[in-house]
This record gives structure tokens, sequence and C-alpha cells, in this order.
């Protein structure tokens, strides 16, 4: 699954699986966090293009990744949001930190 991230200018994007549940998040945040803090990017981009479901790990991934990102004045962005997915944002309160891109 390494080739879901990938560094493009300033920025890591990942690709996010189909379904983001427990059995992924552990290994999605290590792998985000080895390049934020090996490559020393200055944003973060989640891209849900083929993302159905989320969970409330999900939501942890990307709290976690904006936390860190944060404290080196980085920001989260998250394009190919589907409906479904803008609603648990929008319902956990991730656009408060999350630019969610249309």
């Amino acid at each position: 699954m390494e080739e879901e991230f990938k560094i493009i200018d300033n920025y890591l994007m990942i690709r996010m699986p189909n379904e983001i549940d427990h059995h992924q998040s552990a290994y999605i945040s290590k792998m985000a966090d080895k390049y934020i803090m090996n490559e020393q990017v200055g944003n973060v981009v989640f891209d849900f293009d083929r993302t159905s479901f989320m969970d409330s790990s999900g939501i942890g991934i990307i709290v976690g990744r904006y936390k860190k990102i944060s404290c080196f004045g980085g920001k989260v962005f998250a394009i190919n949001v589907d409906k479904q997915i803008k609603r648990v944002m929008m319902l956990s309160g991730l656009e408060s930190i999350v630019e969610i891109m249309e």
C-alpha cells in the first residue's frame, strides 16, 4: 500500500482505501507520520476518491495528522469527498481543522 503515499511539491498525498476502519488506521497513521517526519512535507492531502466508508478511526487518522503537521505550520486538506464521508466529517467537527475541497 506504499503507493498510496506520494509527495507532490510540499504536499503529502494520501490515497485513502475503500473502507477506513481500525484495521487500516494504524498502518495509515504510521506511514503518514513517517513521511511527515522524514520528508519534511508542509501539508497533508487526504484523497477520498475510492472511499465509501469511514468510522471514528478515520477521524482519528485525520486529527492525528492535523496535530502533527500543524506543529510545523502545515494544513490538512480533503479532496474527492463524497456525500457520506463529508457528512461524517461535518458531524465530527473536522471541517474546523480540515479544508474540504469541492
